[in-house]
């Protein structure tokens, strides 16, 4: 592109985005602006990240949920949402393939990451998630 955006974020990410979403470049580089706006370290923190879900769900106790699904877009266990761990979240929500859904459902539910999912987990993501997803459903 040529801008100062689209040099900023580097060449690589951008690439691999492009690859592994639906997203344009020009659609990259201004997430990535506003990203960059938002969270001017690079990285967002599972605070960040829980005072977000407070805002879009404020009459539900969205922090609980936000932990869980913070962990699992969090996929080099880090403790921090990169860039490119955010924009594949994104898409992956928004647009994304089933398949690759159902994998996000799952490591949602897969509380210890061990690889299965057994009732506790299951049980432990209901109560937190019920408040959340049940507005979301009927808003349809």
């Amino acid at each position: 592109m040529g801008n100062a955006t689209s040099s900023a974020i580097s060449k690589e990410i951008l690439e691999d985005l492009k690859l592994s979403t639906k997203f344009t470049e020009m659609e990259i580089c201004q997430w990535y602006e506003n990203f960059q706006k938002q969270c001017p370290t690079g990285r967002i923190s599972p605070e960040e990240f829980e005072e977000i879900y407070t805002r879009f769900f404020p009459e539900a106790d969205a922090k609980s949920y936000a932990r869980h699904v913070f962990r699992s877009f969090d996929t080099n266990d880090d403790g921090t949402l990169d860039f490119k761990e955010y924009i594949i979240a994104l898409h992956m929500t928004s647009s994304g393939k089933t398949t690759r859904k159902l994998e996000w459902a799952f490591s949602l539910f897969d509380v210890d990451k061990n690889g299965y999912i057994n009732k506790s987990e299951v049980k432990e993501i209901c109560q937190v998630s019920v408040l959340i997803v049940i507005p979301i459903s009927l808003s349809f």
